[in-house]
């Protein structure tokens, strides 16, 4: 797949966090980003199809599920969460 450069303006806390999980990972920034968003419009998508919503609205649904913590990506459940679902 052919690669875009881009300008982004994002929260200075929030590309510490990239930045942090690339050293961690050993990828490259670049990795990080296009992989976190892959995941979240993911979510966005399988939300917005199974409750019939709108983009937007799937989009405001998905923000409040990730921030109350209801969506833990399967690789990063405890057992004893996961046993739970």
């Amino acid at each position: 797949m052919a690669k875009v450069k881009t300008t982004l303006s994002i929260d200075e806390r929030l590309l510490r966090q990239v930045r942090v999980r690339a050293a961690r990972t050993g990828r490259r920034d670049s990795e990080v980003l296009e992989a976190a968003l892959r995941e979240g419009l993911g979510i966005i998508d399988r939300i917005r199809s199974k409750a019939d919503l709108g983009e937007e609205e799937a989009y405001k649904l998905a923000h409040r599920l990730v921030h109350e913590g209801r969506i833990i990506p399967r690789s990063r459940r405890s057992p004893s969460r996961s046993s739970r679902s």
